[in-house]
């Protein structure tokens, strides 16, 4: 759970929060099915085939080919996710100190490439659990703030929020467009989180060090009944910050070097941008504060109206901030959206100074503890699936212990790169789980193959790249899919293919 708690989280889920509300939550609703099945299959499957990285499996089960393909995927998927993971800490920085993100992202990287390369799975597993703590602490400690500081009682915030829709956490439609709906999430987060938790060398490593099976599931069952209430929690900081910024002025864009271009090439428009955003937000504080009061005073039809009122008002504020994101757009030729300075914004300036330091470790603990758990994983399976395999089968243990910390060390360079243009892409939870949507389903569609007896080898290597095929035909040729749909198409072309190739065959593998 404590690699789970990235500084993605703290960042991109409370940012998504503010913005969208509670509607995350429901990528993951297939958790607890995806962790069920695993418990009863790969779990089992993988700890007592008694290997290095799950990949490795692959090859006495198909063949050479299939394993390295797969292992190249992993490899190419997690370095970019790891990358993403440094971008949170050093929209932080960026936010906090006005430093180039290149400077903030080499700030976290090089430490904690430099004791995860030293320590290893051992030192990367302590340390995860006692930042954990520390992480814990920070999330309820900005809970309380906020609702120290809201000049209104909680249940008059919450129903603000309803009424900006913020509280929705079920969408019951069946639109594969929309990235965050019940179905998507139940069905398509049940196979990213079967891919990622079952046949990701980052959580497999987790449960390949237990000590037993009975180890095993229970460290996923515990993260499957907890992660939920957790996200929904993490969440709900983003709802209370929309709402304090109802009654404290927030900038029309959080993010300082777009407001900083804009006001040097255009400072008129967004001069007269800001006077109409002022004027906006006082109206939806006003009609904020009338429906507070038509509340307290248990009138129903007054409470009806101002909330009508708040609903328009509240467009109104969005209305102006998008027209302000599309400008930052064209200024600075860049992807504008700010939503992972949400929180550091509000950190910056409305935190007391003791918890803005506080969070800000747990932002840095949050992403070394995630952080230093992918660079292992990255570096074990390049050892053990590639280096070993292809480069020197034989040699002393010594020797692939610092091969795995030369490997650890390009990993984390290749993160580093990736952290500095990954910040503006979007809200960063949404941009790690795209990059793991597009490779894992073709992934998990190979090990689904490895568990049936007449699958073969020839049948899974092609069926792998069809699968790719597949996800990048959709991603490219038809974006308005949900990316959490590209796990659910991978994974059935990969079983698909893989088993009408099979049965082409004249008799199975033993």
């Amino acid at each position: 759970m404590a690699t789970q708690l990235s500084a993605i989280t703290l960042i991109g889920t409370t940012g998504q929060g503010a913005t969208d509300g509670l509607r995350f939550v429901q990528f993951y609703f297939g958790l607890p099915l995806a962790m069920v099945i695993l418990g009863v299959t790969l779990v089992p499957f993988l700890h007592g085939a008694r290997v290095f990285t799950a990949y490795e499996y692959l090859e006495r089960r198909f063949d050479a080919r299939t394993r390295s393909l797969t292992s190249f995927l992993f490899l190419v998927a997690r370095g970019m996710s790891c990358g993403t993971i440094i971008a949170a800490p050093a929209v932080v920085f960026s936010a906090i100190f006005g430093w180039s993100l290149l400077w903030s992202v080499a700030l976290l990287g090089i430490p904690t490439v430099t004791y995860t390369m030293i320590g290893g799975v051992q030192a990367v597993t302590w340390v995860d659990v006692k930042q954990m703590g520390l992480i814990v602490f920070a999330v309820i400690a900005v809970i309380v703030t906020l609702l120290v500081q809201l000049p209104l009682a909680p249940d008059h915030a919450l129903a603000l929020a309803g009424a900006a829709g913020k509280l929705r956490a079920f969408d019951f439609s069946f639109d594969v467009t929309n990235d965050f709906t019940f179905w998507s999430g139940l069905i398509g987060g049940t196979f990213l989180m079967l891919s990622y938790f079952g046949t990701d060398q980052s959580q497999v490593q987790r449960y390949m060090t237990a000590k037993s099976v009975d180890h095993a599931r229970s460290s996923l069952l515990i993260s499957a009944y907890w992660k939920i209430p957790l996200q929904a929690l993490v969440l709900l900081i983003g709802v209370l910050v929309f709402v304090f910024f109802v009654f404290q002025r927030p900038p029309l864009l959080f993010n300082p070097a777009q407001e900083r271009a804009i006001r040097a090439s255009q400072p008129a428009v967004y001069g007269a941008l800001e006077e109409r955003y002022g004027t906006a937000l006082q109206a939806r504080e006003s009609a904020a504060r009338a429906l507070a009061a038509a509340r307290g005073r248990g009138d129903r039809e007054a409470s009806a109206i101002s909330l009508e009122l708040f609903k328009a008002r509240d467009a109104d504020v969005g209305a102006l901030r998008d027209e302000a994101l599309g400008l930052a757009r064209r200024v600075t030729g860049k992807t504008a959206r700010d939503v992972n300075f949400i929180i550091p914004w509000f950190v910056l300036h409305y935190l007391p100074i003791g918890l803005a330091g506080i969070f800000v470790a747990a932002v840095l603990a949050a992403a070394m503890s995630a952080v230093s758990g992918e660079l292992n994983a990255l570096a074990t399976v390049t050892v053990i699936d590639f280096y070993r395999r292809w480069v020197r089968p034989e040699a002393p243990d010594a020797h692939y212990l610092l091969v795995s910390k030369a490997a650890t060390g390009v990993w984390g360079v290749f993160a580093c790169v990736v952290a500095t243009f990954a910040a503006t892409l979007g809200s960063l939870i949404v941009v790690v789980n795209r990059f793991g949507s597009f490779f894992y389903g073709s992934i998990l569609g190979v090990f689904l193959l490895a568990m049936i007896p007449r699958a073969r080898a020839t049948g899974a290597f092609v069926g792998l790249i069809a699968g790719m095929a597949a996800v990048g035909a959709v991603n490219f040729g038809a974006p308005s899919v949900s990316w959490l749909w590209h796990n659910v198409i991978g994974a059935v072309t990969v079983v698909a293919v893989g088993l009408a190739l099979s049965a082409l065959q004249t008799s199975p593998r033993e």
